[in-house]
């Protein structure tokens, strides 16, 4: 396998982190807690996700290193349609789950899944479950499509790219910050409430392009000005060591506790959202196995390319005949709609839906080298 290093092959032989995700629901294992603090003893570090179901377990779970919680869905009906919950009253579930982590003294994350044609829209929404919690951090990701199967009927126009899932986080961002001023507007002319129930600003702290995913994080958690040059900085990281010494004096001493600033490291500058290396680690070389490249590096905010696949501006003569394609493209797109959306949802009888967007049109152009 191109690309392996020896000494993270030989670092990989020791466990320092257990991601609890993915396979079924973590927190109903019945010795869930009994498994985190093995875990703990044996200095790994826990991530746990759950889909928001249980908030009993929740509420009860000793402090991890990050707790996620799932937001597939804004609305009650988009929950049942994507989800498929075992419980009738899922939707008040989730709602009571993410209060939930209001008290939770540790990293907290309301984790959004985007899915082109499902859950893409209704970003207010988004923002007032996320509300609910006051989350450290909102992470914002791509689903990633792993072929057909029968358990899914997703398909490759489902999965958005990453300038889609930076735009839905700016999105995101100012619909909570919406709910902020609210909140704040409401307290000066009420002259009730308490203002450390207000929401707390969001900013974008980080990317991932390879991931297809944005990072949210708590100004008053994870921000902080720079001495010298006054920009903000960020502590997204984690410092490992710190979390194992407090979660062990915490399984001492369960009357200890820690908050989310006692482990936090600094993030990196590669990882920074706007950061040229998009969140790739310049220490490391990405490896192709196939020969396919993309055949556009750049686009303008349109969609229309700006750079070749070797990084050389394309003339204004090279992008005008890709313009007038794409306007073409929308106008059929359009009357196809019978709206002015420039995209189209169409769903089929087995349930499947396929995004349309002329605004993607060259971006999976690939060059071979």
């Amino acid at each position: 396998i191109p690309g392996v290093k020896m000494e993270r092959w030989k670092e990989a032989h020791t466990v320092k982190h257990c991601a609890l995700s993915l396979v079924g629901e973590p927190i109903m294992y019945p010795r869930i807690d009994e498994f985190l603090a093995d875990l703990h003893e044996r200095k790994i570090s826990t991530f746990l996700v759950t889909n928001g179901q249980h908030p009993q377990a929740i509420q009860s779970l000793r402090p991890i290193t990050q707790l996620y919680v799932s937001v597939d869905a804004s609305t009650q009906e988009s929950l049942i349609e994507i989800d498929r919950p075992l419980f009738s009253d899922a939707w008040e579930r989730l709602h009571q789950s993410l209060r939930c982590l209001k008290d939770k003294g540790q990293r907290t994350v309301a984790r959004l899944t985007v899915v082109k044609g499902w859950n893409s829209g209704e970003i207010a929404g988004y923002a007032k479950l996320i509300a609910l919690g006051h989350c450290s951090l909102v992470e914002i990701k791509g689903v990633t499509f792993c072929g057909k199967s029968d358990a899914s009927n997703l398909n490759m126009s489902n999965t958005p790219w990453h300038h889609e899932v930076v735009t839905l986080a700016r999105t995101l961002q100012d619909e909570l910050m919406k709910i902020r001023q609210e909140q704040i507007d409401d307290h000066h002319n009420t002259k009730t409430g308490d203002e450390d129930d207000f929401l707390p600003e969001y900013g974008l702290a980080c990317e991932h392009k390879h991931s297809c995913s944005v990072l949210l994080a708590r100004t008053d958690q994870f921000a902080y000005e720079d001495e010298v040059t006054g920009q903000r900085r960020w502590k997204t990281w984690i410092d490992y060591d710190k979390f194992n010494e407090l979660s062990s004096r915490n399984a001492e001493d369960p009357t200890f506790s820690f908050s989310v600033k006692d482990y936090v490291a600094d993030t990196p500058t590669w990882a920074l959202m706007g950061a040229s290396e998009e969140g790739f680690d310049p220490t490391d070389n990405r490896h192709y196995k196939a020969k396919h490249h993309p055949k556009y590096t750049k686009f303008d905010e349109t969609g229309i390319p700006t750079h070749h696949h070797d990084g050389q501006p394309l003339t204004e003569e090279e992008r005008k005949p890709m313009r007038d394609l794409m306007e073409a493209k929308i106008e059929e797109t359009r009357k196809l709609s019978d709206s002015c959306s420039a995209s189209i949802v169409t769903e089929s009888m087995d349930g499947e839906k396929r995004v349309e967007d002329p605004s993607l049109m060259f971006r999976g152009l690939v060059v071979t080298k």
